[in-house]
């Protein structure tokens, strides 16, 4: 892929992807944006004090460095599955240099996010522990995941990779989602939203992170299975 890397308003970085016009986070702040609808809208909505994370699109790693240290700072056993076909090359990650902008701990973490086997769980810290999945999402039965309390779902854009935002896809992740499990994503459109319903979350629209109008987030009841 030829990508380039560019600034975000918050002073972070982000990749963006010519082929598609497609950036990996928000240019309005890509910690910024993961910050408000991964963690604070998700991973902190739900009580679980041991939680299980599926995230589709491991991508930068971003999420799952701040996921990281959320779950060392709260002492929060942390499980976190990522799902990536395509993981990008280890100098372009370098150039990124999300962990040294953030602290000297996240710099030690977010080299052994990148720097752990994948289809294997490893300890990265104390509390948390990270399956990276080297796979494709759309030809994955996912028979190995746990049943998750969080679902991050940052794929690119439906009107960019609209192959991932499929009833199928979004029932495999239903089905993966545990009781009072949570799904996030930054995407607001009404047709995410109306399929999201139909696999069965109680869904909500929420104000979205800088730049973005709203957010979607959906909740499985606990009643079913």
């Amino acid at each position: 892929m030829n990508l380039e890397i560019i600034n975000t308003s918050d002073g972070s970085q982000t990749l963006y992807l010519p082929e598609i016009d497609e950036q990996y986070h928000s240019v309005n702040g890509a910690v910024t944006e993961a910050n408000y609808v991964y963690l604070d809208k998700g991973y902190l909505h739900n009580k679980s004090q041991n939680p299980t994370v599926f995230e589709v699109g491991f991508g930068t790693g971003l999420n799952c460095l701040l996921t990281a240290l959320l779950a060392e700072k709260q002492k929060r056993a942390t499980t976190y599955y990522s799902i990536e076909k395509y993981p990008l090359d280890k100098k372009i990650i370098q150039q990124l240099k999300y962990g040294a902008a953030v602290s000297p701990e996240a710099e030690e973490l977010f080299n052994k996010i990148h720097n752990c086997e994948w289809n294997a769980p490893v300890q990265i810290s104390e509390h948390f522990t990270l399956i990276k999945l080297h796979t494709d999402l759309i030809e994955d039965n996912l028979q190995g995941v746990a049943k998750c309390d969080v679902i991050y779902f940052d794929a690119f854009g439906p009107d960019k990779q609209p192959e991932m935002w499929q009833p199928g896809i979004l029932k495999k992740m239903y089905a993966i989602t545990a009781g009072n499990g949570i799904f996030v994503t930054y995407s607001a459109k009404g047709e995410v939203r109306r399929q999201l319903a139909d696999c069965g979350y109680k869904m909500e629209r929420l104000p979205g992170p800088p730049g973005k109008f709203q957010m979607l987030r959906g909740i499985k009841k606990s009643s079913i299975i």
